[in-house]
């Protein structure tokens, strides 16, 4: 078995309060997050389109899910940064990392959610 191009289809952002977190990233991303129960797992799916680029994911509130600074980074992409750092302040988030330029891939930053998890932005190059 050999890993295809853009392996990743699903992430999983640990929180500890989910209808806290998800009111943080739908007032920072202007996105409805739908909530949903698997097993003991609460979740707050972001929105998704079958068959669309990129990989959809959601919020988890279970048992082992443990907000954190480390361990994987999940990479949001946004039109603008600076326009996403800003809606995510208000939000009650908190920059860790400010734009940042990654050569011809464009620009990144990372955030703080309300739950303590880094979470990366990427701002695709212009042009």
């Amino acid at each position: 078995m050999s890993i295809q191009a853009n392996p990743v289809n699903w992430f999983e952002i640990p929180v500890s309060d989910l209808g806290r977190a998800k009111k943080f990233y739908e007032g920072a991303f202007g996105a409805e997050l739908a909530e949903n129960e698997m097993g003991p797992a609460k979740m707050a799916w972001f929105p998704m389109e079958m068959g669309a680029p990129g990989c959809a994911g959601t919020l988890i509130q279970a048992e082992g899910y443990v907000p954190s600074h480390d361990g994987s980074l999940v990479y949001i992409h946004v039109p603008k940064i600076e326009d996403a750092l800003q809606s995510i302040e208000k939000a009650g988030g908190k920059t860790l990392m400010p734009r940042m330029s990654i050569g011809q891939y464009g620009f990144t930053a990372h955030f703080e959610d309300s739950e303590g998890n880094r979470v990366a932005l990427h701002e695709a190059p212009q042009g």
